[in-house]
């Protein structure tokens, strides 16, 4: 058995203990056991016999909602969020719905992810106010190719989070039920006869509890989760401070109160209407209205074939599958589309870009899902516009849209292009496969998509004969779902150890400090009780110096202890011992970690919101800054940040330091701080760059930035998908580097003989020089190398009835030897010629045999094999021409020996 169904049976069998609530006892609740699927229930009904999911009940709200009143979206919540702050709640805004506080997720997938931390493996709930009420958005990927067809399924959400810590300010489950029970039936005027409340398990990272799923008219409304437990259902204990984890859909209470066909219906306020009239598309209402009441059986993950769950779905409304697909699926493809771009402008707007790593996979997955429908039904609108509808409906309720409208729309329209070009290659593709012949098989499929970005519709659609798996995005997305960081592994027993205290955050001025010494490790290894030496942390190599005239050379954290490592130690443990820190180092890599900041807010300041650290390097000899944007940095735009950072230079600002608990640094500041990840502990240290940056981070900094002195980008490079780096040098580094450019300038303009400012002339004039010799050697070569084709007869080797000829000429470079190749075999049919160019301390080879040696079963592309590993090369090619190579020389004896004995043996093959 699951681990689920392992829970569910301990918790189902002692339903007092766990389930039976205050309201059930006072209402009068009778728990019964569903006819159908046999889950547990409890219910007002007594007539009731099966629970209220699907497919055990329909949809019976469509058409017929069971609220007193009928919402749009942003009226639902305000009825939930009024009725929850009346009774003690704080309503807090959305948190990001890119996850950067938790390390194993890439998206928020639940409201109470909000409030979790993980540190040293263990969940810890911390929650800005006690009890609270937030309507998050989430994204969730697992349902893709459910989204438009069951009506319900979203891939970004709104959960409605109740949430409360049960202690004296907050409340446990009796409170919770009763609070639920009221909202239904009294703000949403819902029967309590329609309410059943559904036994139920969730397993989550380090903690679970059972739960009470409650449903209306057939549909699951919300969840009330009692978090009572931590660890594993194999090993767990009782927390000290449990927590109520009541998520509810926003978009499943509105749905509800309207009783729409579907649930995108309302949940997109406007949004639909505008695309059926933009994209001319005809709404059937009475069939898709029937066709909704059942459709939540088509759910992917539940239906093993889901064609025949279409046909039968078919057969209850008296229609064909055909005319089933004719009429629902332009508006189902519709609905897809709504859903994806509404995700796509929460993912951008809170700093997330498509790519092919990471998150960003699936944010690319959905958007050319979407692009694939448009193209397939030759719909005329662009996704920008989409994004534009939704932030126009939502701003209402989430304001902060409206300031990242420009930077949705410019990476929108960036994606459309790509995928123009992924349709434009796909075209070729296509043609290549059909003259093949092959079977496509569904691996194929996932790796034309992963490797070319190329849809299964994109092929279809261009005429490929495939047959496009169900659930082909779950497979894809499914490895995109959640990071999984790299656990440190001590190579030493801290245990019993205090956590060591870190003089440089107290002082980061102290220079020299004593300290005893409380472990040695190997006799090299050092545990202090304190130290003013920074350790090696959040991507900032340590300070170094001497300990007691011993040469510290590493200085690393485990933990919270920090370990020296020594060279030549001299003293023991129980020792005192004097360390002192090398101040110079600590003074570079200081100006290095601030430059760190001072560019990465420049770069979020030029290129845009989506600019987030996605990583850092801060050493003595150079910086580096890893930033997510779309797109390849040009020379121009690094000239520019690189302005901008030594702007901030000039302007001194000043570097602050304070330490925060956490929920209030974030409240304080924002998620924003989160650059170079998560902060681990329940207090975060904020470096604040006034009015410039603002993060969370443990280094060592400049007082202000006037003290950090210049700032000079060396480099820029693509380093994945998504992610450009950035290296630089700062204070006297950069004046290092600089003087050394200088002096490089200064003596190519002495060898060119040409002023500074003349070299770009000068330059160009030696490469015209340059190209115009390289041509007349070429045409030298050429002549030469039919000059030699005629000596070859009576020069080369004679292996039976092939001529062997190696050719290695001083001075003469490829196309000598391609040229002379070529030429020989088409005059010479028995001939195998071997080139061997030995050029600036590397070997290259060329190998053409003609089509008589071809017959004797002598191919070049085994001969530069067989060859190239005399000197440890490789090559390939195929029968008539091969190449290879070698980082060293050849030696053109050893060489010939190997291809005259191939020769002969398949000869005497």
């Amino acid at each position: 058995m699951k681990e689920k169904e392992i829970l569910m049976e301990k918790f189902s069998s002692d339903p007092e203990r766990y389930y039976e609530v205050e309201l059930f006892r006072s209402k009068g609740f009778e728990r019964k056991k569903c006819t159908s699927c046999g889950r547990f229930f409890w219910t007002l009904d007594q007539n009731r016999k099966t629970c209220a999911e699907q497919p055990c009940q329909q949809y019976e709200f469509i058409g017929n909602p069971p609220t007193s009143k009928r919402y749009d979206y942003v009226e639902t919540w305000k009825q939930v969020e009024n009725f929850f702050v009346k009774n003690g709640h704080a309503s807090v805004a959305r948190y990001p719905v890119v996850c950067r506080w938790r390390p194993d997720l890439f998206f928020t997938v639940a409201s109470i992810v909000d409030f979790q931390r993980i540190e040293g493996g263990r969940v810890t709930f911390q929650l800005p106010e006690n009890p609270l009420i937030v309507p998050q958005m989430c994204l969730r990927f697992n349902d893709i190719a459910n989204v438009g067809v069951s009506g319900k399924h979203f891939t970004s959400f709104c959960m409605i989070g109740q949430h409360s810590i049960a202690d004296d300010k907050g409340y446990w489950k009796d409170r919770c039920v009763e609070l639920d029970y009221e909202l239904l039936t009294g703000p949403f005027g819902i029967p309590p006869k329609e309410i059943v409340w559904m036994e139920d398990v969730w397993l989550g990272y380090g903690a679970f509890g059972y739960a009470l799923e409650y449903h209306v008219g057939g549909i699951e409304l919300g969840n009330a989760v009692f978090t009572e437990f931590e660890g594993s259902p194999s090993d767990y204990r009782t927390m000290s401070n449990r927590v109520i984890d009541m998520g509810a859909g926003l978009e499943r209470f509105n749905w509800v109160t309207q009783g729409t066909p579907t649930a995108y219906d309302c949940a997109f306020g406007p949004v639909v209407g505008q695309l059926l009239e933009k994209c001319g598309v005809e709404y059937d209402h009475n069939l898709f209205r029937e066709y909704s009441k059942i459709a939540g059986a088509l759910n992917l993950d539940e239906v093993a074939d889901l064609a025949l769950a279409k046909k039968q779905v078919a057969s209850k409304l008296g229609v064909t599958q055909e005319v089933l697909e004719q009429k629902v699926g332009h508006l189902q493809a519709l609905y897809a589309i709504a859903d994806h771009v509404r995700s796509l402008v929460f993912a951008i707007s809170d700093g997330g870009l498509p790519s092919n790593v990471g998150g960003g996979y699936n944010l690319r997955v959905i958007l050319r899902r979407a692009l694939g429908f448009i193209n397939k039904y030759r719909w005329e609108v662009k996704l920008e516009e989409i994004a534009d509808w939704h932030i126009d409906y939502l701003k209402a309720l989430y304001p902060e849209l409206e300031e990242h409208r420009g930077d949705v729309a410019t990476i929108l329209r960036v994606e459309q292009r790509r995928y123009g070009s992924a349709e434009e290659r796909t075209s070729k593709i296509v043609e290549t496969l059909k003259s093949s012949k092959k079977a496509i098989t569904e691996e194929d499929l996932i790796m034309f998509y992963d490797s070319e970005g190329i849809t299964p519709e994109l092929l279809k659609e261009k005429g490929l004969p495939i047959t496009i798996p169900d659930d082909f995005y779950v497979k894809v997305t499914e490895k995109h779902m959640v990071q999984k960081p790299e656990e440190e592994k001590a190579k030493f027993n801290i245990e019993g150890l205090p956590p060591t205290r870190l003089i440089y955050y107290e002082d980061q001025n102290v220079k020299e400090f004593d300290a005893k010494v409380l472990r040695l490790f190997e006799g090299k290894y050092v545990v202090l009780n304190q130290t003013a030496m920074f350790a090696r942390a959040g991507g900032q190599e340590p300070d170094l110096g001497m300990l007691n005239g011993c040469e510290v050379v590493d200085v690393s954290k485990y933990g919270d202890i920090a370990i020296h490592t020594i060279k030549n130690c001299n003293f023991k443990e129980g020792d005192t011992v004097k360390g002192k820190v090398d101040w110079h180092r600590r003074g570079i890599i200081m100006r290095h970690h601030t430059a760190t900041h001072i560019v990465n807010g420049a770069a979020q300041r030029y290129l845009g919101s989506w600019v987030w650290q996605h990583g850092a390097f801060k050493d003595i000899d150079k910086a580096r800054l890893d930033i997510t944007h779309f797109e390849h940095l040009s020379d121009k735009q690094v000239e520019e940040i690189e302005r901008l950072a030594n702007m901030a230079v000039q302007m001194n600002l000043p570097v602050t330091r304070e330490v925060l608990p956490r929920k209030e640094a974030e409240r304080k500041y924002g998620f924003r701080i989160y650059q170079g990840g998560i902060a681990p502990g329940n207090s975060v240290r904020i470096i604040n760059i006034k009015d410039w940056d603002i993060e969370a981070c443990g280094g060592t900094h400049a007082e202000n930035t006037g003290i950090i002195g210049p700032i000079k980008i060396t480099k820029a490079e693509r380093v994945q998908d998504g992610t450009e780096r950035l290296e630089y040098v700062a204070g006297e580094v950069a004046v290092e580097y600089m003087q050394k450019q200088a002096r490089l300038i200064s003596n190519l303009s002495q060898s060119l003989g040409a002023q500074p400012e003349k070299l770009v002339e000068a330059v160009s004039n030696l490469s015209e020089q340059y190209e115009d010799l390289r041509k007349k050697q070429k045409n030298i070569a050429k002549k030469f190398a039919f000059l030699m084709v005629d000596k070859i007869p009576t020069s080369a080797e004679k292996i039976g009835k092939i001529l062997l000829y190696v050719s290695s000429e001083e001075g003469m470079e490829d196309d000598f030897y391609v040229t002379t190749g070529e030429e020989a075999i088409s005059k010479i049919p028995n001939l195998v010629y071997l080139g061997v160019a030995n050029i600036d301390g590397k070997v290259r080879l060329f190998i053409f045999c003609g089509k008589e040696a071809q017959n004797q079963g002598i191919k070049a592309g085994d001969l530069v094999k067989a060859t190239a590993k005399t000197f440890g090369g490789s090559g390939g090619g195929d029968a008539r021409f091969a190449q290879g190579g070698g980082s060293k020389q050849g030696d053109v004896q050893a060489i010939k020996r190997e291809a005259l004995g191939f020769v002969k043996s398949k000869i005497k093959a």
